[in-house]
């Protein structure tokens, strides 16, 4: 390989403050997304969410984030077509992750739930037609993913609605609900505990040096359901005083903090891929020496996109969660614990084939489908079409930055 355009360290430097700064908008805008129904609900706090988004964030990515972290980096495009041409790709690579960045900054800004998925496809797609052309572009990859604009949120809401309508025939339309809440929502919150733990123990901990076999996977996942569970049965009964006192959206509200544990370790196990993919990228060439060499996630780059995140939520969440947790319908717990665990369900899925779909459009699917179960007329349909809007102008937008800022890089480092 011919020596980089700049000393190894200081292009590690750079990518490491252009993933930050990716990741810095996925918490501000998809991080926001997945809290929002949480948050909106007054199930959680607004500090609370930051505190399960730390934590849960990094586990889904540490553990499950694997498969979709590969499409990402090289998925979109055939990186044997850059061989010998490392700078190209890696200013490339550093325009996407740049690209991505600051379109997300601007949606959040505007309170915008967009795509973090689709920003840095885009971005990606963006690179690889000023670099090489239209033809180079891995079409059939992205048109799976841009499918799933479709496909993601009409199963994610059919299943909240579903949801909700079981919860309201079996909870909140009982004589007793605050009684029935007590003894069912233990069945709903293992299903949950489920869903989450059969992707970690199958496609996560191989990653982490825990390979399992079928039946080490299915003991695994049905004792992590029942742990969840009984821990759920007893916080219900511990608070049973308290939800007879205040209604049975206060036992919802219990489940809500597992719900929104799922959710970040949902979000985590798809999306936090969208920074760590292109960094991977370039860490696989300057610390390899080759294109096409297979590399390993490193630690420190989970870690980077992790603290980005957090840093992200915490500064620039609030208006992209107001848009979600209130904009689109009044959320109750009842309904926001529907909506976060078909979302978690769709997306857990979603990361156990590899495949990168939207939380956001995912999410935003199954708060509508809640809404749809409430009646239409509790749906606002002005923020639901500025929604779309931004949804559309998304991946154009990512690769008209990323060919701006290759551009400029190119002249910069006069590559």
């Amino acid at each position: 390989m011919e020596t980089l355009f700049l000393d190894p360290t200081l292009i590690l430097i750079i990518a490491g403050f252009a993933g930050f700064f990716m990741a810095f908008g996925i918490g501000a805008n998809d991080v926001a997304n997945a809290m929002g129904p949480s948050v909106g609900s007054k199930a959680i706090s607004f500090k609370q969410a930051i505190f399960i988004a730390a934590i849960f964030e990094f586990l889904g990515a540490y553990l499950a984030g694997g498969e979709v972290t590969a499409t990402i980096r090289k998925g979109i495009v055939d990186p044997s077509l850059y061989v010998n041409n490392e700078d190209i790709f890696i200013i490339g690579m550093l325009s996407s992750l740049l690209a991505a960045g600051t379109w997300l900054f601007i949606a959040s800004q505007k309170g915008w739930p967009v795509s973090t998925t689709h920003s840095i496809v885009g971005a990606i797609v963006g690179f690889v037609i000023i670099s090489l052309g239209f033809d180079a572009v891995s079409w059939s990859e992205v048109g799976a993913i841009a499918s799933s604009w479709v496909v993601s949120p009409i199963i994610s809401g059919a299943l909240s609605f579903l949801i909700f309508l079981s919860a309201k025939k079996l909870i909140l339309d009982r004589t007793n609900p605050e009684q029935a809440a007590i003894s069912l929502i233990p069945i709903y919150s293992f299903f949950v505990a489920v869903v989450i733990a059969l992707v970690t123990a199958r496609k996560g901990l191989k990653h982490v040096g825990l390979p399992l076999a079928d039946g080490e996977v299915l003991f695994v996942t049905i004792g992590f359901g029942l742990i969840v569970s009984i821990i759920t049965a007893i916080f219900l009964n511990l608070n049973a005083q308290k939800i007879k006192e205040y209604g049975v959206e206060a036992a919802f509200a219990i489940l809500m903090i597992v719900t929104a544990c799922s959710m970040a370790f949902a979000h985590g196990s798809n999306d936090v891929a969208n920074a760590i993919g292109p960094m991977s990228a370039i860490i696989s060439v300057v610390n390899e020496g080759s294109i096409t060499a297979k590399s390993s996630i490193n630690s420190w780059t989970l870690l980077l996109g992790g603290v980005g995140i957090v840093f992200g939520l915490a500064l620039l969440g609030g208006k992209v969660i107001r848009t979600i947790g209130s904009k689109i319908t009044e959320l109750t717990p009842s309904l926001a614990f529907s909506a976060n665990i078909a979302a978690a369900t769709t997306v857990v899925a979603a990361t156990y084939i590899g495949f990168p779909i939207s939380t956001t459009h995912t999410l935003v699917g199954a708060v509508i489908g809640v809404g749809l179960a409430k009646g239409a007329g509790y749906l606002d349909l002005g923020s639901i079409r500025r929604i779309v809007i931004s949804w559309i102008v998304t991946i154009p937008a990512g690769a008209t930055f990323t060919i701006l800022f290759y551009v400029l890089l190119r002249f910069i480092f006069g590559v």
